[in-house]
């Protein structure tokens, strides 16, 4: 089974006896925004008001939003059925249905009075040394300075070609097979919609410390704990009237939501979660 797979499993089995809100809509950055950093994430709000975001920049997404008459076809659908679109095969269905797994997921922590603590920083705590070899997977530019700075060695792994090289204190390569020396992994989000996070997990089981991060890191966490991420950084919604405004006009999300980072050992499992939960 893919991650996929196992995290919609888990999903199916958590909600199974609770009555789940409908879809209420979807939040996209406006036109001007796309193709920038000011419009990289979306997110679809829930009749209760849960909120799940999801990345949008892969591919043709945006171009398959914008074509596909996905806001019509959203409100009022069952959320559920909606997230096992993120194994459909055209990219927008797979970021609308990922942001309804998220969404989904967190109906259920709210029900269940569950709320993962504030995260210390954005590279989940990953505390680079001197000389100790660091693996990125994905080339997120923001957090490479807080890595080389500590004089850590740092390797990215990418899927575009084009980035591939040498860089200034820093190595991207395009082999999963080069992370193999590092003891501590990040990895973004993003490994969950372009499908390769299955691989990068088996390239990295050796690492001590393998942390997911970004916005849309907010599925049911128990597969991936289960697959040997040992953090997970995501972001925690407090304002989501608030937040879907400043998606759709590419302003800071500030004081809207909060960054935060999830130990393996700190979390319950949805059992737990639906047994505090209730009906």
């Amino acid at each position: 089974m893919t991650i996929a797979d196992q995290i919609l499993a888990d999903l199916r089995a958590a909600l199974a006896r609770r009555k789940l809100p409908r879809v209420r809509s979807l939040h996209l950055p406006a036109s001007a925004l796309r193709q920038s950093k000011d419009g990289e994430f979306g997110a679809l709000a829930l009749e209760d008001g849960s909120l799940g975001l999801s990345y949008l920049l892969l591919g043709a997404t945006l171009a398959g939003l914008d074509a596909g008459g996905h806001h019509d076809a959203l409100a009022g659908a069952d959320a559920l059925a909606l997230a096992a679109r993120w194994k459909d095969p055209d990219p927008a269905w797979q970021a609308v249905g990922f942001a309804a797994v998220n969404a989904l997921t967190r109906h259920l922590m709210d029900a269940a009075g569950f709320m993962p603590p504030s995260a210390s920083d954005s590279i989940a705590g990953l505390d680079p040394q001197p000389g100790e070899a660091i693996g990125m997977v994905g080339f997120f530019p923001p957090l490479v300075p807080q890595i080389v700075a500590r004089g850590a060695r740092l390797t990215v792994l990418e899927l575009r070609a084009d980035l591939a090289g040498e860089r200034d204190g820093y190595t991207v390569t395009l082999d999963p097979a080069a992370l193999a020396p590092c003891r501590k992994v990040l990895a973004t989000s993003t490994v969950l919609l372009n499908r390769s996070f299955d691989a990068v997990a088996d390239a990295v089981r050796g690492a001590e410390v393998f942390a997911l991060v970004g916005p849309s890191a907010g599925c049911l966490p128990d597969a991936l704990f289960r697959r040997g991420v040992t953090r997970i950084g995501g972001t925690w919604v407090s304002d989501p009237a608030a937040l879907v405004a400043a998606i759709e006009s590419g302003t800071p999300w500030g004081s809207n939501a909060r960054k935060f980072s999830l130990e393996r050992a700190d979390y319950p499992g949805w059992p737990a979660l639906v047994a505090a939960a209730g009906r």
